[in-house]
């Protein structure tokens, strides 16, 4: 007799499906983590990463113009004021790292529509040059100078 806990070999495991997808993409996921380093994460934490350079470069750099005695005070004044922007900046970044995102998602925003104007500028600007002859006077062709007018 067969133990209850066998499955019979018509029958199939109905996750497999699922579980194979889940498998490769953590493969592609590590694959690309190899390749590209690790993606970047949500603005709150991109900021972060950036005061913490910000604050390591501003905490390694030495005043040469100063004596040796001055340049001890001002390298502590220096990372005082680091620590305390720091301890201001943080607790914002944390309440609000949703804004950040958002502020983010605009500002890619703001950048694909410039782009966009940009592209449609120059491929303008490419067509009135290869083409000899008058410029083309369609109403999307013509610049901030208006439209010719016939007065014969």
């Amino acid at each position: 007799m067969s133990d209850a806990t066998e499955q019979p070999a018509h029958q199939v495991d109905a996750d497999a499906w699922e579980k194979a997808c889940a498998e490769d993409l953590e493969e592609e996921r590590a694959r690309r983590r190899s390749e590209y380093g690790s993606p970047p994460g949500s603005a709150a934490e991109e900021l972060k990463k950036l005061v913490d350079a910000v604050t390591d470069k501003l905490s390694s750099v030495q005043a040469p113009f100063l004596g040796s005695v001055a340049q001890g005070t001002a390298e502590q004044v220096a990372k005082q004021a680091v620590r305390q922007a720091r301890s201001v900046i943080e607790p914002v970044i944390d309440r609000n790292s949703d804004v950040f995102d958002h502020l983010a998602a605009a500002g890619n925003e703001l950048l694909a529509a410039y782009r966009s104007a940009v592209e449609g500028q120059e491929t303008r600007w490419t067509r009135r040059t290869q083409e000899p002859g008058p410029p083309p006077t369609k109403p999307e062709d013509e610049g901030p100078g208006g439209e010719h007018i016939d007065l014969d």
